[in-house]
């Protein structure tokens, strides 16, 4: 890889609250798994509110994420740390694992700076069309890996 490239690696930011849910049954090495498809990891991150079971952050953390936990909105702390790897340069590609629309404007911003983004949808039935449309790459995970 040619240094003039630009900044390599990917940076994986998952929104807990909305991945992890039952319905989904996702598993966090296939989150991870999508990433890594396109390339090293740089961060690994999982993003969880207040109210995360010990057992969950135990089982991230043995899985290789960097748990970040918030009292407020898990969404407003992923969409800052993503925006700011992608302003800082500190990644090649930007990886937001929901299915929340809200992070449409962190993909553009992204784009915007000449990263590349891969929005991964925990299933069918959660994926965000816009996510999804405002990414340079996208995959869906199925729940049945």
């Amino acid at each position: 890889m040619d240094a003039e490239e630009g900044p390599a690696g990917v940076a994986l930011f998952v929104d807990g609250p909305n991945v992890l849910r039952e319905e989904f049954d996702v598993d966090l090495d296939d989150v991870r798994e999508a990433a890594e498809a396109e390339g090293q990891l740089v961060t690994t991150r999982l993003y969880l509110d207040e109210h995360a079971t010990p057992g969950l952050i135990q089982a991230a953390e043995a899985r290789g994420y960097e748990v970040v936990v918030t009292s407020g909105d898990v969404d407003v702390k992923l969409a800052v740390d993503a925006t700011r790897y992608a302003a800082e340069e500190r990644a090649g590609t930007i990886a937001i694992a929901s299915r929340d629309t809200d992070f449409k404007p962190v993909v553009e911003t992204a784009n915007s700076y000449g990263i590349r983004t891969l929005a991964i949808a925990p299933g069918t039935f959660g994926r965000s069309d816009a996510l999804r449309n405002a990414a340079t790459e996208s995959v869906t995970l199925d729940g049945d890996a």
